[in-house]
Parts: structure tokens; C-alpha cells; sequence
């Protein structure tokens, strides 16, 4: 009877970030840096904001407390039980948001400066707070 086995050679189980000649690997530097305080926000509410959305707050100067996020988070909630896919999120003092309801993600951020004279495309339902 012949064998047919397949013979693999024992390979050594190394820690994380080590190589087969056991020198440590650098961290890839492709790795998107996002911070603690972002990824703490996105599991607190379940939404997160796009790269778009978050250059649009930091370039407006649009600042977000809890209560703000509380509402965004009851108006995209609102929105998707209406079956929502695309949103625009009008709050009373002059913000605008348009959020993916189907992806939990806010798409731009617009203040009031800027909202004046816009048109906003692809969306499919407005929440006003």
C-alpha cells in the first residue's frame, strides 16, 4: 500500500509582531489613524461620521456636545422607522446634517452660514429638531 500523505514542516508559533527570523515588525503605517475619543462616540450612539463629515465639523467649527448627539441619534432612530434611506437632519439653531440612515453614518455637516442658498440632492425625507 502506498503512503499519499503530505508531510508539512513544523513551523514555530510566534508572538504577535514578530517574524519567522524573530525580529519585531513595525506597525503598518497604513493603518487609519483614528482617535480613542471618536471610536468611543461612534459606540456610544451608533453613528459615525464620515472623513467628509468630520473635515466639514472641524473647518465650520461645528462643535457637538451630548445633546446635540442625543438628538441626532433620536432623529436618525426617527428616520429609519419611517424607512429612510438618506436623510437631511435640520436642527433649530441652524445645523444641517445628511446621514445615511441604512449605513448609521453622517455624511457633511452644514452650519448656518452655510446653508443658506444650498440645495440638497439624494436625499428621500427631512427630520426637523
Amino acid at each position: 500500500m502506498i503512503d499519499n500523505r503530505l508531510l508539512y514542516p513544523q513551523q514555530p508559533i510566534l508572538p504577535v509582531g514578530t517574524s519567522a527570523g524573530g525580529q519585531k515588525q513595525q506597525p503598518s503605517s497604513k493603518a487609519p489613524s483614528v482617535s480613542f475619543d471618536q471610536v468611543l462616540q461612534e459606540q456610544l450612539t451608533g453613528l459615525k461620521f464620515s472623513h467628509h463629515a468630520r473635515q466639514r465639523l472641524i473647518s465650520r467649527n461645528i462643535q457637538l456636545g451630548p445633546a446635540e448627539m442625543a438628538k441626532l441619534n433620536q432623529a436618525v432612530t426617527k428616520a429609519a422607522s419611517k424607512g429612510a434611506k438618506e436623510s437631511l437632519i435640520l436642527f433649530d439653531n441652524n445645523l444641517a446634517f445628511v446621514v445615511s440612515i441604512k449605513n448609521m453614518t453622517v455624511i457633511t455637516a452644514i452650519d448656518g452660514e452655510n446653508i443658506k442658498d444650498n440645495v440638497f440632492t439624494n436625499i428621500d425625507s427631512a427630520v426637523i429638531i
